[in-house]
């Protein structure tokens, strides 16, 4: 499962990704992260079994979680299957198919939404 943590400022300086491991003896998998003295975010990916106790944890630290259940929304009467968010994507969350429409592989998608920004058409959208 895939979480999107937002730190205030105010507890930046604690070490709450070890704490929150060391509590809840879950790895805790950090996909991206931007954190610095003025708050931020990091996504995360932890295993589904422990996932209510990671972010209940997370959440007695002082972090906003947000459960990311879909990476990406593709309007499909909008999508012209040009590819640009093949080439675009770090993480090669789209390709072809043998028709050369574009499928999705959303448990690949790190929430860059690089894709949705550059989309000619706009068919991709963040949720």
């Amino acid at each position: 499962m895939k979480l999107l943590l937002r730190f205030d400022p105010k507890i930046t300086s604690e070490p709450i990704i070890a704490k929150s491991v060391i509590k809840t003896k879950t790895l805790i998998n950090i996909l991206k992260a931007s954190v610095d003295q003025r708050g931020g975010e990091m996504l995360i990916e932890i295993p589904e079994e422990n996932s209510e106790k990671v972010i209940s944890t997370l959440k007695e630290f002082g972090v906003d979680v947000t459960k990311l259940d879909r990476p990406i929304i593709r309007d499909d009467n909008l999508c012209v299957h040009c590819g640009l968010c093949i080439s675009l994507c770090p993480t090669e969350v789209f390709k072809f198919d043998e028709e050369y429409r574009v499928t999705i592989d959303e448990k690949l998608c790190l929430h860059c939404y690089t894709c949705v920004v550059f989309c000619p058409v706009k068919a991709l959208k963040a949720p």
